[in-house]
Parts: structure tokens; sequence; C-alpha cells
């Protein structure tokens, strides 16, 4: 049986669908997974970023919430997240002052825009992201960001379980390799989100 069908007989990848209240998250589009000579660096980096540009654009354009969010420690040390640092030491490179940590032009915020910045790997750790979400009336988090199987993954699931819709755009998401890149969004379809075309996302943004 194709691995599609046997989840489905099993009762997986319903589909949550759109509420009525979408708000975009663009998850650490920092120069970190752009730039080159970074650790962090992404191969398909530029093309998800050009994709959460986009969504940026129809949120804007449409007035809606609009979320970035990214990763920033206090020094080299990344003390206020010891055990991450510890397993990922290339969290480094989001010390304080550390270009690598800053927006690229194209997904720069704007004055007013919210901004999170966040120890850990979900946008919703240790942050009042859920509050701001919740007194803005959002319903459905569009959500694209770097990378896939880590904090895109990590977000998605944290909307979930605080009561939102996790539309997880595929063009807009991007990993280290096509393996762990495909087969988290194929879970994230299966089990916590809907991962959707960017055109769909597009459309509903307005």
């Amino acid at each position: 049986m194709a691995l599609d069908a046997d989840y489905a007989q099993a009762g997986f990848a319903r589909r949550l669908g759109w509420g009525e209240r979408p708000a975009v998250l663009l998850v650490d589009p920092v120069a970190a997974y752009t730039a080159a000579g970074s650790p962090l660096r992404l191969d398909t980096g530029q093309a998800a970023l050009d994709a959460m540009a986009a969504l940026l654009a129809a949120a804007r354009a449409a007035g809606l919430p609009v979320v970035l969010t990214g990763v920033r420690y206090a020094d080299a040390g990344c003390a206020e997240a010891p055990l991450f640092a510890a397993k990922v030491p290339a969290l480094a490179a989001f010390a304080e002052g550390s270009p690598l940590g800053d927006f690229p032009v194209e997904v720069a915020p704007r004055p007013g825009e919210h901004v999170v910045l966040k120890h850990y790997a979900s946008a919703f750790a240790g942050t009042s992201l859920a509050a701001w979400l919740t007194a803005h009336r959002v319903d459905t988090l569009v959500l694209g960001g770097f990378s896939t199987s880590g904090c895109v993954r990590a977000s998605a699931v944290d909307a979930l379980q605080h009561g939102f819709r996790p539309m997880v755009v595929r063009e807009a998401c991007a990993d280290r390799d096509p393996g762990p890149h495909e087969a988290n969004l194929f879970d994230l379809d299966a089990k916590y989100a809907d991962v959707v075309a960017l055109d769909e996302a597009l459309s509903r943004l307005v």
C-alpha cells in the first residue's frame, strides 16, 4: 500500500481548513540561513526566503497581522538555552551583535510589526506569542521559515496545541537536505498542520 493511502486509511492527514482570521508567521527568516559562509546556510534558503517575502507582501496589502521571529542570545555562550546550545553549538551565530541574526531586506519588519526574539525552537516557547495572537483575534497561522525540521516544525506543533490552525507553506520553508524537509512536511500534514502550496496561501491572504 502506498504511504499516503496507508496514513489515510489509519485516519491521518485530515484537513483542518482555514479559519476566519489568518496571520502570517515567518519563523527565523534571518541571514544565518542564506548568507555565504554561515554554518547554518541552506542551499534552498533564498528560494524559501523569496516565498516568505511574497507571503509578507500579501499580508501587508490585506492589512493582516504579521509576526517575525528571530533567535538572540546575550553572548556566544547561549546561557539562556544551555542544553539547546550544547546540542547545536552553531547557535552561537545568534549572539547579540552578530549580523547572522539580522533580517534580510526582503523580509525586514516594518515599524509596528510584531517581532518575537526567542531562545528555543518554537516561536511559542517562553514567549507571549499565543497571547498576542489571541488579542488580535487570529485563528489561522500561515507559516514559513527556517528550518522545516526544526523551528518551523516546533512552531507548527505548538500552534495547534495553542488552538490555532497551522497552514505550513511548502515553498516558504527550507532545510539542510531534501530528506528531512520532505519527511517533516509529510509528518506535519499527517498529524499537526495543513501543508499548502504558496498559491493557495496567497489566495487566502486577502
